[in-house]
């Protein structure tokens, strides 16, 4: 998308971020529910295809573009910044390895909006990665598995499932795949499970595969591929976004706090003449730059086809652990009635709880990166 176009659509989504998306987030919070009707405002607006190919129907932007956006959406209510991040990138791992007509049939569909799919890593008795232990067969033209997996955003009304699994008695990288998996297939049961403490409306599910049975023809790559789909195809430029979620969310936060600062009176002074609320202001404001610019830099080397693992993990690695501490330092500005339900600052601490997990946590991301500093000669 050219520049022009790009300020245009900028100035589009901070008109609805601080005007109709505020109201909504409210809504959802109250109500407890983030219905299909809020995706379909934020499809029927464009938000759902930002990052795609043109050739796909999607807007075209570039994957800097797309972050400065997804910064602004992040200043909302945690399950519309869930909706965005996850219909934006999960035709990603598709195309990455998906053949002329799976591209046809699974990923226009997607970034048109005309299918949805959930992502399905993690499972309830292992790590993730080479750890998985859901299991695959051939027999008969199909993929038959058994397993599980948990904690799918989504899974629970998602048409289809992409699922990473192992074909039977393989080890390592050697024999993952990666399948999308109908919700409708036979072996196959979803169970909804209970509330999170953040990210009030957003499901997740409880994936249980029985003999489950898969056509061959959903088989994304080639057997052998499973992970590096997942890696290099969703969880890297995902990383990425997470990390920049974490900043558009410290931002909002920030904001409130400074607000407050200059409207709450103690002893005849607001906060803002304080020294110590000056100083949690700095700290706090030079907190999101740092992790801002570390994502835009893992942002162009994404670009620019340089991305390494490390890239990655050091934008969500800094990002997460800034959020963290900016939301708690947000808390003391505030005083004791951050703690009541019903103040936006309340509801954003607990949904930055939710980035400490998503795309991996802090020890997981220093993991992958002294894993490429001592790969080094």
């Amino acid at each position: 998308m050219n520049e022009a176009l790009y300020r245009k659509l900028q100035e589009d989504v901070k008109v609805y971020v601080n005007g109709p998306a505020r109201a909504l987030s409210e809504r959802i919070e109250e109500t407890g529910e983030c219905g299909a009707e809020v995706r379909e405002e934020l499809k029927e607006r464009g938000f759902l295809k930002l990052a795609a190919p043109e050739e796909y129907g999607g807007m075209g932007l570039n994957f800097l573009q797309y972050l400065e956006l997804l910064e602004l959406f992040s200043q909302l209510h945690g399950s519309i910044r869930m909706i965005v991040h996850v219909s934006n990138g999960i035709w990603r791992p598709i195309h990455y390895k998906a053949s002329k007509e799976q591209k046809r049939r699974f990923v226009k569909p997607l970034v048109q909006g005309e299918l949805t799919a959930a992502f399905a890593l993690t499972e309830p008795t292992t790590g993730a990665g080479t750890d998985i232990r859901t299991s695959a067969r051939k027999e008969n033209g199909e993929f038959v598995l058994n397993g599980a997996k948990w904690m799918v955003a989504f899974g629970d009304t998602a048409d289809y499932v992409l699922l990473f699994a192992r074909m039977e008695n393989s080890s390592g990288q050697e024999g993952t795949i990666a399948l999308m998996v109908p919700s409708g297939s036979p072996g196959l049961s979803i169970k909804k499970m209970p509330p999170t403490l953040g990210l009030t409306g957003t499901g997740h599910a409880h994936l249980y595969f029985k003999d489950c049975r898969v056509p061959e023809d959903c088989l994304i790559g080639e057997v052998g591929q499973g992970l590096s789909v997942a890696m290099n195809g969703f969880l890297n430029p995902s990383r990425i976004s997470v990390g920049m979620t974490c900043v558009g969310l410290a931002q909002r936060a920030l904001d409130l706090s400074v607000e407050r600062s200059r409207k709450r009176v103690t002893y005849g002074k607001p906060l803002s003449q304080r020294p110590i609320v000056q100083t949690w202001l700095a700290e706090m404001a030079t907190d999101i730059e740092a992790a801002r610019q570390l994502c835009l830099h893992a942002g162009r080397a994404q670009v620019e086809g340089e991305l390494t693992p490390a890239h990655a993990s050091m934008a969500k690695l800094f990002a997460l652990e800034m959020l963290q501490r900016v939301t708690d330092k947000a808390q003391q500005i505030y005083g004791g009635i951050s703690y009541f339900k019903g103040m936006e600052i309340e509801r954003i601490y607990r949904d930055a709880r939710a980035q400490k997990f998503e795309e991996g946590t802090s020890e997981i991301q220093k993991a992958v990166i002294a894993r490429q500093l001592l790969a080094k000669d």
